[in-house]
């Protein structure tokens, strides 16, 4: 798996801080958003934690692009884009799988593997993450 993905939202749907935690705790996963996160302000690294660990990722808002022609029906209404990026931590990847799965179940994004045209839902990205979670 690609260590990006970008999850596409209507401007109206992107969650505050408080919403999007209530999200990611309906998950399981026991990952908590900083306290600093701000929807469109927030950019670069953004810390995390994962059952008490480091598990930041780097986050950046972005007005969605033309999407590829696969794409182009599925993002209807969705005119932001969230890049999520981490390194080879695993627990970085669990938190940004984590935040995507909450985005994708609760506010209606539609989730993709950076530069890939297939949408990956909440289900899928919530087995991702449970699956890295064994690693550890």
């Amino acid at each position: 798996m690609a260590r990006a993905l970008v999850a596409y939202l209507a401007r109206a749907d992107v969650p505050a801080r408080d919403a999007l935690q209530t999200a990611i705790d309906a998950l399981k996963l026991k990952l908590m958003l900083d306290d600093g996160y701000v929807p469109f302000e927030s950019s670069g690294y953004l810390p995390r934690t994962l059952d008490g660990e480091d598990a930041g990722f780097t986050l950046r808002f972005r007005a969605a692009d033309a999407p590829a022609p696969a794409l182009a029906g599925a993002l209807a209404a969705r005119d932001v884009a969230i890049d999520l990026r981490w390194s080879g931590d695993v627990r970085e990847e669990i938190s940004a799988l984590g935040v995507c799965a909450a985005l994708a179940a609760s506010f209606g994004a539609l989730v993709v593997e950076a530069e890939k045209d297939t949408p990956l839902d909440a289900a899928k990205l919530k087995a991702r993450a449970k699956a890295a979670l064994e690693e550890i």
